[in-house]
């Protein structure tokens, strides 16, 4: 899916709502929220105009043609390339696990499919679940079964809830919890559905579950050994 895309925006968590309100401006209100907290060195923050704060990250989900509005509207409006006004970035996304998880996502927009991955020289994927908080466990037991191997997992606030009854025909719960998962892209397939078949939209856990290619990793040396052993 060459056009479609995951946005991750971080900002001071004092901002959160700006970005919120000019996405939805855009077209976007479904979006993930999250919180961190900024390590920067502190030569760092100062050369950038930039404070330890209390960090929001948001991730939502737009075409190609819709970023390019997107980012100079942020340029312009948010004038984003200031420093301390946060950062914005996307990914390309490979696959996504349904057709209504697809429609959710996208709220509906048109977008241009192009084929499965457009890094075709990817070894490894990421895996993101996004699941009614508490079942998280389901959704690793039902990965496991293909070896998958462990996650990670972080609590977030959804947005834009009132548009799920129209992709997925039944609300959502607003707290939610992200598994990301690195895992080889020939095994992809097969842990994404037995996550669809355990936890997908018709069980409790309500899970949509899509990819994004990895280009490198370090870490994996183990369980690359143990696959080809």
């Amino acid at each position: 899916m060459s056009e479609l895309y995951m946005m991750a925006t971080i900002s001071d968590r004092n901002q959160t709502r700006r970005f919120l309100a000019f996405y939805k401006d855009y077209g976007i209100t479904v979006t993930l929220l999250t919180l961190g907290r900024g390590t920067a060195a502190s030569e760092v923050l100062d050369s950038f105009g930039l404070e330890a704060t209390e960090k929001a990250i948001l991730f939502a989900f737009l075409t190609g043609t819709q970023w390019r509005a997107v980012k100079t509207g942020l340029q312009r409006q948010i004038k984003i390339d200031i420093p301390g006004s946060g950062i914005a970035f996307i990914l390309p996304m490979s696959s996504i696990g349904g057709k209504k998880q697809l429609q959710y996502l996208t709220e509906g927009r048109e977008f241009q499919k192009g084929e499965e991955s457009t890094l075709k020289d990817t070894v490894y994927e990421l895996l993101v679940v996004i699941a009614n908080e508490g079942y998280s466990e389901m959704i690793m037991d039902a990965a496991r079964k293909e070896n998958a191997p462990g996650g990670t997992i972080i609590h977030a606030k959804g947005t834009g809830t009132e548009k799920a009854r129209k992709f997925l025909g039944f609300s959502i719960a607003v707290e939610k919890e992200m598994i990301f998962m690195v895992t080889r892209r020939e095994s992809k397939n097969a842990i994404m559905k037995s996550i669809m078949d355990a936890a997908g939209l018709e069980s409790e856990a309500r899970a949509i579950v899509f990819s994004l290619p990895v280009t490198d990793t370090a870490g994996m040396r183990l369980i690359e050994e143990a696959e080809q052993g």
